[in-house]
């Protein structure tokens, strides 16, 4: 029964100030910033295609209140279109091929009909087009001396379940407009990047006679099995060097949280009380955070690795899950209501360790599985709300949100 309930609640996981206060921004106190399109070799599908790409990028990064309106001019063009000539800034661009017909990209950025920032781009497949639309909406915020947005660069890897008991492993950019279905056929869930370049991943598979951990390496494509456990067997979190994994395993009917060495293939139990812990995440090195019913209900705990303390971290609520951490602050999802008969909302939480502040960051519908980005700038997470299964992002100091609907299937979880 424990490791049902256990399983259960990993599934529920799966579907400057302080940053737990509200920064509240309102639009018109942004500068403005127009797009210009001077391409003249793409179809006019793929023209709008990008347009649209990097209106989004610009939009997501919140420094700028982006028009939307497409419009063209020659990329020579000594001044702005008229309809731009009282925007802050302009963002003019140039789409061409070259011999080879990979897809170059001419980038400027005026004020005052003065260039301040150009810079050349060159993607030798066209259909991931939106790879250089983030590095675009990086270089301008980088040029407006903001706090950089890595995260914009990055894959997300997600399980999304197309079947009962059928599920494919994906990799795709933040927006969930590049999709590469990387593992498809059988069970598999749960999926956790290896490392920071993410050229290797880990990810549960249910197909066998007992729940195992797989690794891939994505340079190779070669599969290895790390482990196969008895009732439940998944990868929570890796290490910043990626030699230690936190797995979340029930051998012997209880579920528990334990440390697998990479190297050595050692295994350690962190955790050894008579009920449920899972989910756990690095803090730092000696610490961690879990999820653990040890006060009747899920709530969110720390511990120690090597003195074995555990302190609880989370006050509000009454059943929280699925927790990520980033230096003192800590993200997790509490159930905001209970109703036997409708669809209860599950909102995701911010607090910090260091004050008393809680600041909720959303609020309708099932909000799971937060990750911070490597920064902290930002948290990814999954959202359900109308049957319609999303991608989110939440600018934590900008006050933003940020959704991205998945076009078929529901995603199950998620690494970032």
């Amino acid at each position: 029964m424990k490791i049902l309930i256990s399983f259960l609640l990993t599934i529920t996981m799966m579907y400057a100030s302080d940053a737990t206060i509200e920064v509240i921004k309102k639009v018109d106190s942004l500068p403005s910033m127009a797009i210009e399109d001077s391409s003249t070799q793409y179809d006019e599908t793929f023209k709008m295609t990008f347009f649209k790409s990097i209106v989004s990028d610009l939009t997501v990064i919140s420094i700028f209140n982006v028009d939307r309106h497409y419009r063209t001019i020659s990329y020579d063009s000594n001044e702005v279109a008229v309809e731009n000539k009282d925007m802050n800034y302009v963002l003019r661009y140039e789409l061409s091929k070259d011999d080879a017909n990979a897809l170059k990209i001419k980038v400027k950025v005026i004020l005052n009909n003065e260039k301040i920032f150009s810079k050349n781009y060159k993607l030798n497949n066209k259909n991931k087009y939106m790879f250089v639309s983030h590095t675009i909406a990086y270089d301008i915020n980088e040029l407006m001396g903001q706090k950089p947005v890595s995260w914009m660069k990055r894959k997300v890897i997600f399980s999304r379940v197309v079947s009962p008991r059928k599920s494919e492993l994906v990799i795709a950019d933040y927006t969930l407009t590049y999709q590469h279905i990387i593992i498809k056929g059988g069970f598999n869930l749960f999926p956790k990047w290896g490392n920071k370049s993410q050229t290797e991943f880990y990810y549960t598979s249910l197909d066998g006679k007992k729940p195992t951990l797989k690794h891939v390496n994505i340079r190779t494509g070669k599969t290895k099995v790390i482990k196969s456990s008895d009732g439940m067997i998944v990868c929570s979190d890796v290490s910043n060097g990626g030699h230690k994994l936190l797995l979340t395993m029930a051998p012997k009917g209880q579920p528990d949280v334990y440390m697998y060495d990479v190297k050595s293939k050692r295994i350690t139990r962190i955790t050894k009380y008579g009920g449920i812990d899972v989910g756990a995440q690095f803090i730092d090195n000696k610490n961690l955070v879990f999820i653990s019913d040890r006060l009747g209900h899920p709530n969110i705990f720390s511990k120690n690795i090597e003195s074995g303390l555990v302190e609880q971290m989370v006050y509000y609520g009454k059943s929280n899950s699925a927790c990520s951490s980033h230096g003192s602050y800590i993200v997790y999802k509490s159930r905001e209501s209970s109703n036997s008969f409708n669809t209860n909302t599950f909102n995701l939480h911010l607090i910090s360790t260091e004050t008393d502040f809680i600041r909720r960051l959303t609020a309708v519908g099932v909000n799971e599985f937060p990750r911070f980005s490597l920064d902290g700038d930002a948290i990814i997470f999954i959202k359900n709300y109308k049957s319609q299964s999303s991608i989110g992002i939440i600018r934590l100091n900008h006050n933003k949100n940020y959704l991205f609907p998945l076009k078929y299937g529901k995603v199950q979880s998620m690494d970032w």
